[in-house]
């Protein structure tokens, strides 16, 4: 069981395709977004033709219009893993969404019960005042969750305050000592890490070529659907800036610039989120490196790790 982690646009996908070619594996994917259909664009999704070749797991497998829980995300993935092993084929985990690596690794952290009364007030106090008087807030008492969570979640900023009230501890510390306990799997764990400015190039490389395949044009049929889309599909980076252009808010050309400025704030929070995962062998990736090389070296990697 080989997990491929990293920030966004590091080509971990194309390293866990390699992988997963060369062992006859099956690829599961760790993405809060790449869940939803007809997202395919913006998520960079692995291609039709890849799908054919490699069987990928946890793709396409709920509506736009649908709330996609960590909770779903994990009985998806253990019920993925039981499928895939009890055909006798390795599995090749890869992604970037942090809190379901988290998850899949250690379980669910589910910390005291809602407040369902204190959840409202923290809401109203949302709509009032401002999130980032909230996120301000779990700044000044919670420093580590708030440098994990982006200011503009409100449902975890909510819930981490929700955990702070309620007990008097920050989550992080519930956090923490959650993690120390026994992964559900033992995995292999391999990270590409790149230089900031090579991760910066690829990030603007990478939203150019997203508008440049329609980009725009995925998102207005996303629009035009009978449902509408839920609150956590139409936050996704790349989806949320174009809504604000076709609603006649920003210029294409701002919403562009913003989704790469989003997206390297996405891969800041990435950064954080793993340097609290144990056990990664990291593999620093130079700009000039082929797939090819860094697929050559993870293997040597994996064959000495126990």
């Amino acid at each position: 069981m080989i997990l491929i982690l990293g920030v966004t646009a590091s080509g971990k996908a194309r390293l866990a395709f390699d992988l997963a070619r060369d062992l006859n594996a099956d690829i599961l994917s760790i993405d809060s977004m790449k869940v939803y259909r007809r997202m395919n664009i913006g998520t960079a999704k692995p291609s039709q033709e890849a799908r054919r070749r490699i069987t990928h797991h946890l793709i396409d497998i709920v509506e736009p219009s649908d709330y996609f829980s960590v909770a779903a995300f994990l009985d998806a993935a253990l019920d993925a893993i039981r499928r895939i092993t009890a055909a006798e084929k390795p599995v090749v985990a890869v992604g970037g969404t942090a809190l379901y690596i988290k998850a899949l690794l250690y379980g669910l952290f589910q910390g005291p019960g809602a407040d369902e009364q204190l959840r409202q007030n923290l809401r109203a106090q949302a709509r009032t005042e401002g999130l980032n008087v909230l996120y301000d807030e779990l700044t000044s008492i919670d420093p580590v969750a708030a440098d994990r969570i982006d200011p503009y979640d409100e449902r975890r900023i909510i819930r981490a305050l929700e955990i702070y009230r309620l007990t008097g501890r920050p989550i992080s510390s519930f956090q923490k000592q959650f993690a120390a306990q026994k992964p559900l799997h033992k995995w292999k764990m391999i990270g590409l890490r790149r230089e900031r400015e090579d991760a910066s190039s690829r990030i603007n490389s990478r939203t150019k070529k997203m508008i440049a395949e329609g980009l725009v044009d995925e998102v207005k049929s996303l629009l035009a659907e009978e449902k509408p889309l839920s609150k956590q599909a139409g936050s996704a980076i790349g989806y949320a800036e174009i809504i604000e252009h076709l609603a006649g808010r920003i210029t294409l050309e701002d919403a562009t610039e913003l989704i790469k400025k989003n997206t390297r704030r996405l891969a800041k929070n990435q950064r954080t989120w793993f340097k609290t995962f144990s056990d990664v062998r990291w593999l620093d990736v130079t700009p000039e490196e082929p797939p090819e090389e860094i697929f050559t070296r993870a293997k040597a990697v994996l064959e000495n790790m126990k």
